[in-house]
């Protein structure tokens, strides 16, 4: 909405002074007056241009984040029973392993985010919380876990489910 006002500001700006340079133009005003408010006239297109540009390069984003959003729930409503059930076992034995950690209730929710794959910045803005807090707090989570970052952090709940495979240059199994 600031965007649309600021566009349409610049509209009126350039207008008036369009019409200004006109009447300047007229009355004989010296070049040099004509020249600078002929300048504010194009930067002021320009500018409201960009502006509206910008807004519908971005309207049609979030028209296709909404798209897929929808698209996204409508999936996840259509999953069996089964799957539900197994969702929620899941994130029952992950808060399990959070409540061994003696992860504390914030640590918790910064925790499951990571494991959803947000980022710091993105955990920031959601939590209403500095990034800087947030990167402590994962940082506290990996000490915990006793695990070395973002990555292993989350193979850690993974590595169950993952099937015992041998790779051909290997003698070791990646369980």
């Amino acid at each position: 909405m600031r965007d649309k006002i600021i566009a349409a500001t610049l509209l009126v700006i350039m207008v008036l002074n369009f019409f200004d340079v006109i009447m300047d133009l007229k009355l004989g005003v010296p070049q040099w007056h004509i020249f600078t408010e002929s300048l504010i006239v194009i930067i002021s297109a320009l500018g409201a241009l960009y502006l509206i540009k910008d807004i519908n390069a971005r309207t049609k984003k979030i028209i296709n984040l909404k798209r897929e959003l929808h698209s996204s729930v409508t999936q996840l409503n259509n999953i069996s029973q089964e799957m539900k059930d197994a969702r929620h076992q899941y994130s029952g034995v992950i808060q399990t392993q959070f409540s061994q950690w003696t992860l504390t209730r914030s640590e918790q929710e910064v925790a499951m985010l990571l494991l959803k794959g947000l980022s710091f910045k993105e955990i920031s803005a959601l939590r209403n919380t500095k990034e800087k807090t947030v990167r402590q707090q994962a940082s506290d989570i990996y000490s915990k876990a006793d695990v070395e970052g973002r990555h292993e952090f989350a193979a850690w709940f993974l590595e169950d489910f993952m099937q015992q495979r041998h790779y051909p240059h290997s003698s070791s199994a990646i369980n």
